[in-house]
């Protein structure tokens, strides 16, 4: 069990999504990385491999950034093509803790467009 945790481990994020995406799928072996990886990405098991790599640079940017730095950003360039009102919408649609969404509306009402 180590060793297994340990090479995951060493996919770092990309390897728990592939694992968790593994094991929801019902199947064994390399039926069920086939099966994840097709359901993962937009096109098939090419595309779950992308959906991976995606995975993989934003996780090592948030790791390296912030979330909250990464989340300023997003907003600050979004602020640019879309009203506040428009952005506050979105945000509100979002699955993510009143808390994360109250600083994000915070942040928002600091930005002078």
């Amino acid at each position: 069990m180590d060793v297994v945790v340990k090479k995951i481990a060493a996919l770092g994020i990309p390897g728990v999504v592939i694992l968790i995406a593994t094991a929801t799928t019902g199947y064994s072996g390399a039926a069920a990385l086939t099966a994840a990886l097709a359901a993962l990405g937009p096109s098939g098991m090419i595309g779950g491999l992308f959906t991976l790599g995606a995975i993989g640079l934003i996780s090592h940017a948030i790791s390296g950034y912030g979330v909250r730095a990464i989340i300023q950003a997003v907003v600050k360039e979004q602020v640019k093509t879309k009203t506040k009102q428009e952005i506050i919408s979105e945000i509100e649609k979002y699955p993510v803790s009143k808390d994360l969404k109250l600083r994000i509306f915070n942040y928002l009402d600091s930005l002078e467009v």
